[in-house]
């Protein structure tokens, strides 16, 4: 079983977006899927609530106010954390967790959020969970910005305290197909490919990444 854990301490960064499409490629591909919400807001369960039930299944599993429990055969756990996320409830996710992603927004006010926040996962992962897989992804890109270009270097340069690089796996464009599948409780990887090939190609590296963490 693989648990992925979708953090920032930071609100808004797109937590939930990374969350959901991440459940929805698993199960499309026949994989026992939990999303376990532990925002108080539960936005991934409120994507659940507008899931068909014609499509494949997820269990939802909210968990800042019912005991988490996984079924036994599930594949996939991912877990959709709260923002201004710190200290103890930190360290309890980072336990859950083999593979941590961090979704960063490109601006100034959440490029400063994240240097903070960064530091103080890697300190936990020395104590609580050192084999944590843990990467970034730049979420909401506008293609040829100067923001753009300024996080992509940040986190091209980012390191692990051990000095080895810390993995920038990908840039997810501001995509309306997000907006799309949100409102029907779907992920971007549940349309017609054609209509969302260049978002694939943007996931394409994550999904490598998880897989070849996966084997180690």
């Amino acid at each position: 079983m693989r648990s992925i854990l979708v953090v920032n301490s930071k609100g808004g960064c797109g937590k939930t977006t990374l969350a959901t499409n991440l459940a929805g490629y698993y199960a499309v591909r026949g994989k026992n899927v939990a999303l376990v919400d532990f925002d108080p807001q539960e936005s991934s369960m409120d994507w659940l609530d507008a899931r068909g039930g014609d499509r494949a299944p997820i269990t939802g599993i909210a968990a800042s106010r019912e005991p988490v429990r996984i079924p036994k055969n599930t594949d996939y756990v991912i877990m959709d954390s709260p923002a201004a996320l710190h200290g103890r409830p930190l360290a309890d996710l980072v336990r859950r967790a083999d593979t941590i992603l961090m979704p960063i927004l490109p601006s100034p006010i959440d490029v400063r959020a994240a240097k903070t926040f960064l530091t103080e996962v890697n300190k936990l992962r020395k104590v609580v969970n050192a084999d944590v897989k843990f990467a970034t992804v730049a979420n909401r890109v506008r293609e040829n910005t100067l923001a753009a270009q300024d996080l992509n270097e940040y986190l091209d340069a980012l390191q692990l305290p051990s000095g080895k690089k810390l993995p920038f796996l990908a840039g997810l464009r501001a995509s309306q197909n997000y907006i799309r599948a949100a409102e029907k409780g779907l992920s971007i990887f549940e349309f017609a490919p054609v209509k969302t090939l260049p978002d694939r190609d943007q996931w394409a590296r994550i999904f490598r990444w998880i897989n070849k963490v996966g084997k180690t």
